[in-house]
């Protein structure tokens, strides 16, 4: 996770990677490096906890910050589209966004508390190292951890993200998995997502968020404007019990990228394409600023 002034190295490393299309290509620096066999290490005591006290009691705290964090950060984001949820029925749901910052699950969460939702969050296992508080609630906010092991993917995970689902929750799963920080456009998502989905029956809430820059409020540093963030729900998108998973998994997936294709070409009034330009970077005046 860069915070600061490693955001211009970031955004170097975005400049390098957009051009080859190499979307889910690790931007961030100061990410914890672990093994494999840490990690799995990591994610088991993670789940091996859950069911004590302390714990319990620790994931009530932290729901409670992450609710305080949403209300007063993203209180006042603009949602639109919010009657595309009317018909959709109760239960179990994954919502998906497009990922640009350390804290854009709020943006998003700000959706659930609207509609009087509980919201889980898919996390890169390597997000429970984090340091200090950013680790505390990474461990405590309702997060379902994910690490690249076919094993994991395909029994455990599954078995948490069903529970989430029984229990009438939705789970935030960024399909793009790699932050790029303030990158505004929508990259070409994977698959995992609405596999997931697919395998466990319930629907895709596609949502894209909008960000503006505010060039007449006080920058945020030498280098960076504030912004502002407009949440824009574009439908939702359901499997087909007719079809297989895996039909489902790239049907669900290229709707929901069109989707957001779409939304990005209506909020910004400019065709995508991924040739880099500062502009791509929400809130950035270039190097020559």
């Amino acid at each position: 996770m860069s915070i600061g002034v490693l955001r211009l190295d970031v955004i170097h490393n975005i400049e390098l990677t957009a051009p080859n299309r190499d979307f889910t290509a690790k931007t961030e620096i100061g990410d914890p490096p672990m093994s494999m066999e840490e990690r799995v290490k990591l994610v088991e005591d993670f789940w091996a906890k859950q069911d004590k006290f302390k714990t319990k009691a620790e994931g009530l705290a932290g729901n409670l910050i992450l609710q305080a964090l949403t209300q007063k950060f993203f209180g006042k984001i603009q949602v639109t589209g919010l009657d595309k949820l009317q018909h959709l029925a109760k239960g179990g749901a994954i919502v998906t966004a497009n990922h640009f910052n350390q804290v854009d699950a709020l943006a998003v969460n700000r959706l659930a508390q609207k509609t009087h939702h509980r919201m889980e969050i898919v996390i890169e296992d390597t997000n429970l190292k984090l340091p200090g508080f950013f680790s505390f609630i990474m461990n405590n906010m309702g997060s379902i951890p994910l690490f690249q092991s076919p094993n994991y993917i395909g029994r455990e995970f599954i078995h948490h993200l069903s529970h989430a689902f029984n229990k009438g929750h939705w789970v935030l799963i960024f399909p793009e998995q790699e932050m790029w920080w303030n990158y505004r456009k929508p990259r070409k998502p994977q698959r995992g997502a609405y596999y997931f989905a697919a395998k466990c029956n319930v629907p895709i809430i596609s949502t894209f968020v909008e960000i503006q820059d505010l060039p007449d409020v006080e920058k945020d540093n030498e280098h960076f404007y504030q912004t502002r963030y407009t949440l824009h729900i574009l439908g939702v998108l359901y499997p087909d019990p007719t079809k297989s998973v895996n039909f489902n998994a790239t049907d669900l997936m290229e709707k929901d990228y069109a989707l957001k294709v779409q939304a990005f070409e209506d909020c910004y009034h400019k065709k995508l394409d991924y040739d880099f330009t500062p502009w791509d970077i929400a809130g950035w005046r270039g190097e020559d600023d």
